[in-house]
C-alpha cells in the first residue's frame, strides 16, 4: 500500500472505550508489527459500538438510538439494501476502525463508471502507531476494484487531510447564500406549487440527468439514489427534537407533470437547498418555487438561504451574496493504479449536497 503524509484529525468518545478519530483521512503507517486485523461487515455488538461512536458525526449530533434508527431505516430502502454497507476493522469483538462503503454509478467523460464511496471514517489512536484508518480504507478500495469498481471517492466532512497527497485530487465546493428577488415578474407561470410525492421522482430523475450532461464527472442518480437522498435528509430531521430541523419538499407542476423541484433543510430561519432541478434551463421556476415559498409567510423575517449551485446554474430571481469554501471536500483516485486520476475542476463536476454521503 501507499504511504501518506499524516493530518490533523478531532476527536470523539469511543462508548466504553478509548478516542476514535473523526473524519480521518488515510495516513502513514509505521512498519510496527500489528495484531492480524480482519474487514466485517458491522452487525450485533461491533455495530452497536460502531454507532455509538459515529452518532457525533454522522447524525448531526444525535444520541446513538437516533444514529441506529436512521442506519436502519437507510438499509431498508432500496438503494440503501443494496448499496451501503457499515464495515469495521477488527480483531475479535475490538473495533480498531469503521467506514460506511457505498456503491456508486458514476458518469466520467460521458462513459458510466462504477464508484467504490467511503465515508463516515471513524478511527481510534494506536499505540504502536499503526493508521487503522489507512488500513481499513485501503482494504476497502482494494475489494471495489476486485469487485469492478474504477473510481475511489473518500468524502469528508471537515476538511482534515485537504494538504493530502499522491494520488488522489481533492474536488471542492463553494458555500454560497442567495437572496430571492420579491418580484415574480421573472418567474416562469407555474399552475401548481405543492408537496413532493413518489411518483415525482421519475421527472426529478429525467430533469437531473439533462442538467448534469454537461459535466465530466457526476452520478447517475436514479430514482432509487434520490429516494434514498431525501429519506435520509426527512430522517436526521425527524429523530431530532420536535420543530428543531424540517426537510422540505416541493414540487412546481405543470399540467399532471412535475416541471421543477427544491429540496430544502430549514433550522430555524436558515433553509439550505440540498438539490434542486428545473425543465427551464435557466432555473426560473426554481426561483419562481422559492419566491413562492417565501411569500407564504410575508410578515416573518426572510430566511437565510444557503446551497451549493452547479456551475453556469442560477435562476434569474436569485443573486448570490456571498461565496466561502465549504469544509466539506470529496476525494477522488483510480483505483487502477496505473491509470492517471482525471484533473477535475468545480466547474467539471457536478455534486449536490444531498450526494455527500
Amino acid at each position: 500500500m501507499v504511504s501518506r503524509p499524516g493530518c490533523a484529525v478531532s476527536h470523539t468518545r469511543w462508548p466504553g472505550d478509548r478516542l476514535v478519530s473523526n473524519d480521518v483521512i488515510p495516513q502513514q503507517s509505521q512498519a510496527k508489527k500489528a495484531p492480524v486485523m480482519a474487514v466485517i461487515a458491522a452487525e450485533g455488538r461491533v455495530l452497536h459500538r460502531v454507532l455509538g461512536a459515529m452518532n457525533r458525526t454522522a447524525c448531526d449530533g444525535q444520541n446513538r438510538q437516533a444514529c441506529g434508527t436512521v442506519h436502519t431505516a437507510q438499509t431498508k430502502t432500496s438503494w440503501g439494501g443494496r448499496c451501503q454497507t457499515l464495515y469495521a476493522l477488527v480483531n475479535g469483538e475490538d473495533v480498531f476502525a469503521s467506514a460506511e462503503q457505498y456503491d456508486l454509478t458514476g458518469v466520467l467523460d460521458g462513459r458510466p463508471v462504477r464508484v467504490c464511496g467511503i465515508g463516515r471514517v471513524l478511527s481510534r489512536p494506536s499505540q504502536s502507531g499503526r493508521d487503522h484508518a489507512h488500513v481499513l480504507v485501503e482494504r476497502l478500495f482494494d475489494e471495489g476494484a476486485r469487485q469492478g469498481a474504477e473510481i475511489g471517492l473518500l468524502f469528508s466532512n471537515t476538511g482534515n487531510g485537504d494538504h493530502l497527497v499522491g494520488d488522489f485530487r481533492t474536488l471542492r465546493f463553494t458555500n454560497v447564500t442567495l437572496r430571492v428577488a420579491e418580484s415574480p415578474r421573472h418567474g416562469a407561470p407555474m399552475t401548481m406549487v405543492r408537496g413532493g410525492e413518489e411518483r415525482d421522482l421519475a421527472a426529478i430523475v429525467a430533469m437531473g440527468r439533462v442538467r448534469a450532461k454537461p459535466f465530466r464527472f457526476h452520478f447517475d442518480r436514479d430514482v432509487d439514489f434520490i429516494r434514498y437522498a431525501i429519506t435520509t435528509k426527512r430522517l436526521l430531521a425527524g429523530v431530532g427534537p420536535p420543530e428543531v430541523r424540517q426537510l422540505q419538499f416541493f414540487i412546481a407542476e405543470e399540467g399532471i407533470t412535475a416541471a421543477a423541484y427544491v429540496v430544502l433543510s430549514v433550522v430555524g430561519n436558515v433553509w439550505t437547498l440540498e438539490e434542486c432541478g428545473d425543465r427551464d434551463p435557466s432555473g426560473a421556476r426554481v426561483g419562481a418555487l422559492l419566491q413562492a415559498l417565501i411569500a407564504r409567510e410575508p410578515g416573518m423575517a426572510r430566511p437565510i438561504i444557503r446551497a451549493w449551485l452547479p456551475s453556469g446554474f442560477l435562476p434569474p430571481q436569485i443573486t448570490i451574496t456571498s461565496a466561502t469554501p465549504s469544509t466539506q471536500t470529496v476525494r477522488m483516485r483510480m483505483l487502477d493504479r496505473r491509470a492517471t486520476t482525471p484533473a477535475l475542476s468545480s466547474d467539471d463536476v457536478l455534486f449536490w449536497r444531498d450526494d455527500l454521503l
